[in-house]
């Protein structure tokens, strides 16, 4: 894993001597990314410069160094990421004439672009990936990002500069760029505490979205740029649907076993040690299950743990690392722990991010890293066999209230709305506490809102929001409307259940989940592997028919037959649990004089982001104990912390 970072001078602007200073300097802020080793490479007469951090994975010698050059001479490569089966490619290769100086997998993709052309070898790619190539021959600067988006690249534009780097950061430091705040991106990460792709916090810098190749030619005036799609998620869930597999269980059991199991002998490739991280779900558990179904000696595996009720999943862990017989390591973090970290999230986040389990992520992977450079995770199984409880709670919503006349939703709506929730809350102190939900006020104007929703979807979507209406909160803000407003999904993909499903696949996944697992561990130097979003596991995910998913109400159905070839039953059947931190009872203690700081109503009012009266109100409210708003709350606390580091 390492950091890639560089840019193509258009109009020579940049004087030729100047190049290699400024990409290496790029590269510097990727330290953390690649603190094995450095390099770059510039062409002043076209204007290109490539800057590289190492972290050191595969082939460990010199002849793993990047900007590497291919043996034909015409390209030259920066690359992120893992190409799983570099061995393979090699060995179709070397008949063809290829010879190798070392054993990277670089070196392999080098080969396989020089004999099959870009776009034909990244279909052959099984992995996660991330890379930069300029072909000196047709002087062509092309972006690839691999299927789901595992490992970031953003670019972007300063006057007729074109920037490119791993995080965001990397762009910040070239001279020549402008930071400018996109409010409207602001809007859509108050909507959903991460910024959607394509956008970005600046204007003129963009995500390029997974599956994408985008290609920029020296000397090119037709510019913006459009990214070129070599591998759709929308396209694969069309066509797994439309050619559901028709086997026995037992065979599609079979079958999704071998599958997963190369896809994790794959990833254990590695010539630095390596283990997994372990919370005793159905997701991990598989993933070490199979790891050590394949390992000759006790996989690593580690967990951390939390005293509070309700966080701690560390004897579930244990309790399957035990079975398995892995060497196991956990590690109970007190409160302070994480409260230490929170000023250091801007570092990690170039951008705000507000997920909270942010936090434990952090704390996973540091702990891993001090005994290993490389771990698996499970990350993926919810979105590709059912397994999130959003999906269920929408459908059970829309059959509750989308019966009801839409006249008579409205009036009863307006009725609920007529009372403030804490007049509720006044009366429903005379009702017995064991008729009595919590909050009723709070649940009161939910339903309400609940009821003038017009289809499932909207329910869905009312499910991932945390500020419903994001323009009152952001000043000057017009909210960008992306898939979630996509209205023809619902002609492609019929059914809610795996309509939500691709939602997350290109959503939720990518910019939320791979984006937390990235930054959290590539900040401490640790490479976090994803065997469950293998390519050809996704394909095959697709093609499982909907009763596999989801049998008799149980979710991830056919993925529990394939652990319980490994795990005992008992071990993992328990509740799913988030993998977070209390967040909400921390900004009511502990967090309070920070939180406090970056939410007076004086400094709102200054900087000019947020209604102030909008953000107290709910500040106030969560002090009080009456209402839970912490992550709304912490949605303007990580843009605020976000500012004060890069604003």
């Amino acid at each position: 894993m390492c950091g890639i970072s560089g840019f193509l001078d258009l109009d020579h602007s940049i004087i030729a001597s100047d190049l290699g200073g400024i990409v290496g300097a790029m590269a510097e802020t990727l330290r953390h990314r690649g603190p094995d080793d450095e390099g770059a490479w510039v062409d002043a007469e076209a204007g290109v410069a490539l800057g590289f951090r190492r972290l050191s994975i595969i082939d460990l010698s010199t002849e793993g160094r990047q900007p590497m050059l291919s043996a034909c001479g015409r390209y030259v490569i920066v690359f992120n990421g893992e190409v799983y089966n570099f061995r393979a490619l090699r060995a179709e290769l070397e008949p063809r004439g290829h010879r190798f100086r070392g054993h990277s997998d670089t070196e392999v993709m080098l080969a396989a672009i020089s004999e099959w052309g870009l776009e034909a070898a990244v279909r052959r790619f099984i992995g996660m990936f991330a890379f930069a190539l300029w072909d000196r021959e047709q002087r062509i600067l092309s972006l690839v990002r691999d299927r789901l988006g595992i490992k970031p690249l953003y670019y972007g534009w300063s006057g007729r500069v074109f920037l490119f780097a791993s995080e965001l950061k990397a762009i910040r430091s070239h001279p020549s760029f402008r930071a400018e705040i996109d409010r409207d991106a602001i809007a859509a990460y108050m909507r959903h505490n991460y910024i959607p792709a394509p956008r970005t916090i600046y204007k003129g810098c963009f995500k390029l979205p997974p599956g994408a190749i985008l290609r920029l030619k020296s000397g090119a005036n037709d510019l913006p740029l459009e990214p070129e799609t070599y591998w759709s998620a929308r396209e694969i869930a069309k066509s797994g649907l439309a050619d559901p597999l028709d086997v026995p269980v037992a065979e599609a059991e079979g079958a999704l076993e071998a599958l997963l199991r190369d896809a994790v002998k794959l990833r254990l490739e590695s010539d630095v040690p390596l283990g997994a991280f372990l919370s005793g779900g159905i997701d991990s558990s598989t993933v070490v299950a199979l790891m050590q179904a394949e390992s000759a000696r006790p996989v690593r595996t580690f967990t951390i743990g939390f005293r509070e009720t309700g966080y701690d999943e560390a004897a579930h862990a244990k309790a399957v690392a035990k079975h398995l017989g892995t060497d196991h390591t956990e590690l109970y973090v007190e409160p302070e722990d994480a409260l230490d970290l929170i000023p250091k999230i801007p570092d990690w986040y170039d951008e705000p991010f507000a997920d909270s389990s942010q936090l434990p992520t952090f704390l996973v992977s540091q702990m891993t890293r001090r005994h290993v450079t490389v771990a698996l995770s499970g990350d993926g199984g919810d979105e590709l066999f059912a397994g999130y409880d959003r999906y269920f709670w929408a459908e059970s919503i829309w059959r509750a209230v989308g019966g009801i006349p839409e006249r008579w939703r409205e009036r009863l709506a307006g009725l609920l709305t007529r009372f403030s929730p804490a007049t509720v809350d006044r009366i429903a102190a005379f009702v017995p506490s064991r008729w009595r939900p919590p909050h009723p006020g709070d649940k009161s104007q939910k339903l309400a809102r609940t009821l003038r929703l017009d289809s499932v979807d909207a329910v869905y979507r009312r499910l991932l929001s945390h500020w419903e209406e994001p323009e009152r909160l952001v000043l000057g803000a017009t909210e960008p409307k992306g898939i979630l407003w996509d209205e023809s999904l619902a002609q492609e993909f019929p059914e809610f259940i795996p309509r939500a499903q691709l939602l997350d696949l290109v959503t939720y996944l990518p910019d939320d989940i791979l984006t937390k697992v990235d930054r959290a561990s590539m900040a401490v130097g640790l490479e976090a592997r994803v065997p469950l979003l293998d390519h050809r596991v996704v394909e095959l995910a697709w093609r499982l028919p909907f009763s596999l998913k989801v049998h008799k109400g149980q979710r991830k159905w056919l993925l529990r037959r394939v652990l319980s070839r490994y795990v005992p039953t008992e071990l993992v059947e328990r509740p799913k649990m988030g993998f977070g931190v209390p967040i909400d009872t921390w900004l009511r203690g502990p967090l309070r004089d920070w939180a406090e700081d970056l939410l007076d109503e004086r400094r709102l009012g200054q900087e000019g982001f947020f209604d102030p009266q909008l953000v107290r109100e709910k500040w106030l409210e969560h002090l009080s104990g009456h209402r839970n708003w912490h992550y709304h709350l912490w949605d303007v606390l990580m843009f605020q912390a976000w500012r004060a580091r890069w604003g």
